[in-house]
């Protein structure tokens, strides 16, 4: 079966004035074509069922995770490798009994739908041994593709926040997890950091009977993901400085942290697994100035999948960064509209959380200009999605010049709905990024 098609395309301003040193470039991903997913037996999934005491606080939350739970299993595609965790102040299998994963198949379905409905919620909140089980799930499926979904209700309340830390090390580059949080009675903090960590979504589902179409299209998306482990391979030459690497779309997420030197000025960034899609991201290199009229690569990216058993690594497509000093003021002071428009979207994420941060704790003004600023930010970058959450949280009198007031009463799901999807991106009107 052969693989999506991928391009590398970079979208910059090159030209520095005269002792100019920053390059700031937009590297857009796309893989096209090709395979829809992996060969069913090179994929894994491994479920992760919330079943604390708050989770039967109403019943219907517990009902409905069971419901979403038997539609991921529903969804998965014959001969994927799965399994189904309960966790609560520990981790246990709920389907198969024992502590690997089985091949879908109706009989394995069936059999994971009779285990789930026997769920019952008891005891506390410890995610940290939820991952810790899911990781040693998906030890013997390291080639293919690997995937969780995560579902809790409540605050990690039943081990300190080091040893939570310590399982997402662990974790890290050995599969991807989803993040949900279920009601509002979560911190949304805390499960964008495994979310990150583990190079996956969070969002909120205040309605329990909004998680099976969740649910589902989670399960769908992890199904159509072809390709696992990409690397992003940044090369810089010796006098040049990689200041940071962020993804920018779909969502916002730093990748500076993660990077794995690779060679001499080379350095490799976790992407995950991918299916058709497209991602872009932001680069930021410092090189030593240069006089009029010079040219040079300042990064050289490239798309790598890493070899594994035997088998040596392939690069799936490269771009350049190019630096070139001028003494044209006009070309060396145009800001590349999509460079403009990501740094404006990162800056809306920023703002959003700082905002929310400052109205719980009470400083009103400083939430007031932060919130302000970001639907300004949002109205210049017709993050419409992102407006429309402002909007339940505060009124607008401006959004030109984010002149806003704080509403009194605020639901406690509009308010962590705009903190989960602040990271959350659009292209420019018109798509011209």
């Amino acid at each position: 079966m052969s693989e999506p098609r991928f391009d590398v395309s970079v979208d910059q301003n090159k030209y520095l004035p005269a002792g100019g040193t920053e390059v700031h470039a937009i590297v857009s991903v796309e893989a096209s074509g090709g395979a829809v997913a992996a060969p069913p037996g090179a994929a894994a999934e491994v479920i992760i069922i919330d079943t604390s005491g708050s989770m039967s606080y109403p019943a219907t939350k517990l009902r409905s995770a069971v419901d979403a739970a038997v539609a991921a299993v529903d969804t998965l595609r014959d001969g994927v490798h799965f399994a189904i965790i309960a966790g609560n102040d520990t981790a246990r299998m709920v389907y198969p009994a024992s502590n690997e994963l089985v091949t879908a198949s109706d009989a394995t379905r069936g059999k994971a739908r009779a285990a789930l409905r026997k769920l019952k919620a008891f005891g506390g909140t410890a995610i940290g041994s939820w991952l810790r089980l899911a990781d040693e799930l998906f030890d013997a499926h390291q080639d293919g593709v690997r995937h969780a979904i995560l579902l809790t209700d409540g605050k990690n309340q039943h081990e300190t926040d080091e040893e939570l830390d310590a399982v997402l090390f662990r974790c890290g580059g050995r599969f991807v997890c989803d993040c949900r949080g279920v009601g509002t009675d979560w911190k949304v903090a805390e499960l964008r950091r495994v979310a990150s960590a583990l190079l996956g979504s969070v969002d909120i589902v205040a309605d329990p009977q909004d998680l099976v179409a969740d649910f589902q299209a989670m399960t769908e998306a992890a199904m159509g993901k072809a390709v696992a482990d990409v690397l992003l391979r940044v090369w810089t030459p010796q006098t040049a400085t990689l200041k940071f690497v962020k993804q920018v779309m779909p969502s916002v997420e730093d990748l500076t942290g993660r990077r794995v030197q690779s060679g001499p000025q080379a350095g490799d960034y976790p992407l995950g697994a991918w299916g058709a899609e497209s991602r872009d991201y932001h680069l930021c290199v410092e090189v030593a100035p240069n006089e009029v009229g010079k040219e040079l690569r300042a990064a050289w990216v490239k798309l790598v999948v890493p070899g594994g058993a035997g088998q040596e690594e392939r690069v799936l497509a490269s771009g350049n960064v190019l630096a070139a000093w001028t003494d044209d003021e006009a070309e060396s002071t145009r800001i590349n509209a999509r460079v403009a428009h990501y740094t404006g979207q990162a800056e809306l994420a920023d703002v959003i959380q700082q905002g929310l941060r400052a109205r719980e704790e009470g400083d009103l003004a400083t939430a007031t200009a932060r919130l302000g600023r970001a639907v300004q930010l949002a109205d210049e970058a017709g993050n419409d999605p992102i407006t429309a959450l402002l909007r339940k949280v505060v009124d607008v009198e401006d959004a030109a010049t984010g002149t806003v007031r704080l509403k009194r009463d605020v639901a406690k799901a509009d308010e962590m709905s705009l903190d989960t999807r602040s990271t959350k991106t659009v292209r420019t009107r018109g798509g011209g990024a």
